[in-house]
């Protein structure tokens, strides 16, 4: 196996609390660029006049693209370069907005050394506000050659 490179912690090195976070504002440019590659072009994202007619009263990103950001942090930081999902469970709390900024925090909660299994608590926030929490469930690269 080639040896990863980057931010990478591997399972050995994993402990319970450990957590890792990624802060960034989401541009109108964002949310048109996320309507193109997913085909939803939902009015609610990218419509300002139908937005303003909705319980929002404005445009709102998509809310998966606030749990890619959960997995910008998985697959960058914790556990990083080889790591392989397996499974998230989402809760959309509240919207995000044209100009906020997302803080999606990874917090590890338990690890099975043995199937490599790391279950991680996620979450993303505008300010003080939870916009988005759940759980993940990955498959964390190790040292040893044999377990991949």
């Amino acid at each position: 196996m080639k040896e990863i490179e980057g931010s990478t912690i591997f399972i050995e090195d994993l402990q319970e609390g450990m957590s890792r976070q990624l802060v960034k504002t989401v541009t109108d440019r964002d949310i048109e660029l996320f309507a193109e590659v997913s085909t939803d072009r939902n009015p609610v994202h990218v419509d300002d006049d139908y937005a303003r007619t909705t319980m929002f009263k404005g445009r709102i990103a998509h809310g998966i693209l606030s749990a890619g950001l959960i997995s910008a942090v998985i697959g960058e930081q914790l556990p990083g370069h080889g790591a392989i999902y397996l499974k998230q469970s989402l809760t959309f709390m509240a919207p995000v907005r044209p100009g906020d900024e997302v803080c999606a925090t990874v917090r590890v909660a338990a690890i099975d050394r043995v199937k490599r299994r790391v279950t991680l608590a996620t979450q993303c926030t505008v300010g003080d506000t939870v916009v988005l929490k759940g759980e993940a469930v990955v498959l964390a690269p190790s040292r040893d050659i044999s377990r991949g």
